[in-house]
């Protein structure tokens, strides 16, 4: 029994236990009454009525509650669906500032604030109570021992990046403990930091892990939300994927994965998706915003207010024009990263949060408060600059904090390699930083987050495998998933045992992930490309938690040479800062200032690109070369930054091709120092200016300057 009720504090939402009791915070501005019901172990409930309200804000202190104490909400206020409001006591509602949750949801009528067996979600709620039948928010203990735990704020160009999953990472690690697959702690695990050390990545970026769940649909289905996006917890650890299941535990063991990650180097970045809920449309159930402050949180639709608007696919979308949801925005992210001590976050379908009313607009709300916030602003700031809304697609239009999944360099190098019909200036851009993109809003070749494949689609050995999706296993009879996935099968629909389409499919992983590195911009790597996994050509396993999905470690013998190639290429760019500038190459013409230009492009001929040569329809074939003792931004502490000199020779033809070495004025003599033609990237070859080389068939090569 609840002993004294205090009056509290509005401030700070949530539940926040301060070594002696537990302050409750909620808002809704449409509530007439809000009770806290407290959860005993048995399932009973205690209800606290909160009598205390500031600006719409429900308050009160416990002394005697502590960490570990299960909780809800039930708010009364109108059932009136034509305004927008879903007010329902029935529902015991989980706090949107939650930092912990307990249980499951059993999709039975008492989650839904209509009858089930007549759909309309307008006629008055059955009124069937969901305690017992739903989650619970949990009071966690924030105190934590981080010792010397420190930001590392890795600059944009010396950070690659890997695109995991934290059970598809570590499911089938034979080196990790059962208990602990599928985990934070297995995630952490010393297996995991040393294959990722051994890549050279400086930053894990984790796919979902805001508490989450897992539609109805899909468990009716025998399959499961396995990527994520479907939040309902925007400041709680998905507590599934806590070793020790007990309330409140996912805190400790997320907090120490981040301390293990940093102490081997690595930034923590988290998959966001603030853009909308696992509430999904009029008929989904109610969980908490629907039910706390449905025409506050949500976007609803203005010619019938008992819909919303979705521009993310998914049947709602967050209203991040509300000042209490863009408040509850910013909570979220200040306390990922003041309190659990990530490095950055990329904003899925962050498109959607530009949206002050209709139209995207760079200038929202949401990008002036994290502008103007001390904390966000200093942390790296990812979009996926696009929703399904119409106009959603902004690549290149977010302001100048951000760097932005860059779609274009994904698709342009797809077609480059695949040999489609391309211009080369299309390639030339992305290959250089795409500063037709970025540059004009003061950005710089960071901005640009490079990728070729990534969860959302095939993976990099897929990409060459298939022609087609194959999404069967979905249970929506291959509609899901993109159709036009800018691949090439190589000749053959999946697996095959002919030797030449085999080697084919090896060297355009080896001319992809080359290219990657090559790059100007941030490069992000796919979990598992690096050692060949496949999902057999389902380009969308959002609901495929099993084999298809996880990594098969075994493939770290079975492709050991790609393994082996792929931490070639990403010492090679570490190694040289000719591949990972600063600032966008010049280009000035040569010898106009007395020196060779920082970049030069040339025909297989050896001779300078002219404007008939770039609007070639052939487009297939071209040397790029970069001068290493041309790079005027300084290192960190003002020094001149130096380089070899690299001749990049691209051959995406079907034959062989010959290339001339290009006159004296760029380089006497020259070594290979990457070849995509052979299997570890390793050849012999020396050249002299004006001598012709032969460039195998889809292949790249790296020549350095030796005298």
């Amino acid at each position: 029994m609840v002993v004294g009720v205090w009056p509290g504090s509005a401030y700070p939402l949530g539940a926040t236990y301060d070594g002696s009791g537990t302050n409750f915070s909620v808002f809704s501005e449409v509530a007439e009454r809000v009770e806290l019901c407290l959860i005993a172990k048995d399932g009973s409930e205690e209800r606290v009525n909160l009598d205390e309200v500031d600006s719409y804000v429900w308050h009160c202190y416990l002394p005697t509650v502590t960490p570990g104490q299960r909780y809800g909400f039930r708010v009364y206020g109108p059932w009136d669906p034509a305004n927008g409001h879903r007010c329902d006591p029935s529902k015991l509602l989980l706090d949107p500032y939650g930092k912990s949750f307990h249980g499951d949801f059993d999709f039975s009528q008492a989650l839904y604030s209509y009858d089930l067996t007549a759909p309309s979600a307008t006629g008055e709620p059955p009124g069937v109570d969901s305690l017992g039948h739903t989650m619970t928010s949990v009071v966690i203990n924030p105190f934590f021992n981080w010792d010397n735990d420190r930001v590392l704020r890795t600059p944009y160009h010396e950070t690659v990046i890997y695109e995991a999953h934290v059970k598809g990472m570590t499911q089938t690690h034979p080196a990790i403990p059962e208990e602990l697959r599928g985990t934070y702690a297995g995630l952490a695990h010393p297996a995991i930091i040393e294959h990722l050390r051994s890549l050279g990545v400086t930053a894990i970026e984790l796919m979902p892990v805001h508490q989450f769940l897992h539609d109805h649909r899909l468990l009716d289905l025998g399959l499961r939300n396995y990527w994520g996006y479907n939040t309902f917890g925007f400041f709680a650890p998905h507590y599934q994927y806590s070793g020790n299941q007990h309330a409140g535990s996912a805190v400790a063991e997320f907090k120490t994965m981040v301390k293990s990650f940093h102490d081997a180097g690595i930034e923590v970045i988290l998959d966001v998706v603030y853009n909308h809920t696992a509430e999904g449309n009029h008929l989904g159930p109610t969980l908490n915003f629907r039910g706390i402050d449905n025409a506050a949180y949500y976007r609803l639709d203005d010619d019938d207010l008992s819909l919303y608007k979705d521009f993310t696919g998914t049947g709602n979308s967050l209203n991040a024009r509300h000042p209490h949801t863009l408040q509850l925005i910013m909570d979220s992210l200040r306390y990922w990263v003041l309190e659990m001590h990530v490095d950055g976050f990329r904003f899925d379908l962050a498109s959607t949060l530009a949206r002050e009313f209709y139209d995207v607009d760079r200038l929202s709300a949401f990008f002036d408060l994290v502008q103007q916030d001390p904390v966000i602003s200093q942390v790296k700031l990812i979009a996926e600059p696009w929703d399904v809304g119409e106009g959603g697609y902004q690549v290149g239009n977010f302001p100048g904090l951000w760097t932005e999944w860059n779609g274009k360099y994904r698709d342009t190098v797809r077609d480059y390699w695949r040999g489609e019909p391309a211009t080369l200036g299309e390639f030339a851009s992305r290959l250089t930083g795409s500063s037709d993109l970025y540059e004009a809003t003061g950005r710089r070749p960071s901005a640009s987050i490079n990728f070729v494949t990534c969860h959302d689609g095939f993976t990099l050995t897929d990409l060459v495998s298939y022609n087609e999706k194959h999404n069967e296993a979905n249970g929506e009879d291959n509609r899901d998933g993109e159709s036009h996935n800018r691949s090439w099968n190589c000749g053959v629909e999946g697996p095959t045992d002919d030797p030449e389409i085999l080697e084919l499919r090896e060297r355009q992983r080896r001319n992809i992930f080359a290219t990657l590195m090559l790059s100007q911009g941030t490069p992000m790597i796919s979990h598992g490309d690096e050692i060949g996994r496949t999902q057999q050509g389902n380009n969308n396993v959002y609901c495929q938690d099993n084999t298809l999905s996880w990594m098969d470690w075994t493939m770290c013998e079975t492709n050991a040479a790609l393994l082996e190639f792929t931490r070639t290429v990403v010492a090679f760019r570490r190694k040289h800062p000719v591949f990972r500038r600063r600032r966008f190459l010049a280009g000035q013409p040569v010898r106009s200032t007395g020196q060779i230009r920082d970049i030069a492009w040339l025909t297989p001929a050896g001779e300078e690109m002219t404007l008939e040569d770039w609007d070639s329809g052939f487009g297939k074939s071209i040397s790029v070369f970069l001068n290493g003792d041309a790079i005027p931004e300084p290192n960190a502490r003002g020094e001149r930054v130096t380089d070899d000199s690299f001749l990049l020779c691209f051959n995406a033809h079907d034959e062989a091709l010959d290339f001339v070495i290009p006159g004296e004025d760029y380089g006497a003599s020259w070594a290979a120092a990457l070849d995509t033609a052979d299997p570890h990237g390793h050849t012999e070859l020396v050249a002299a200016a004006g001598e012709t080389i032969s460039l195998q068939a889809r292949s790249l090569l790296v020549l350095r300057k030796t005298a």
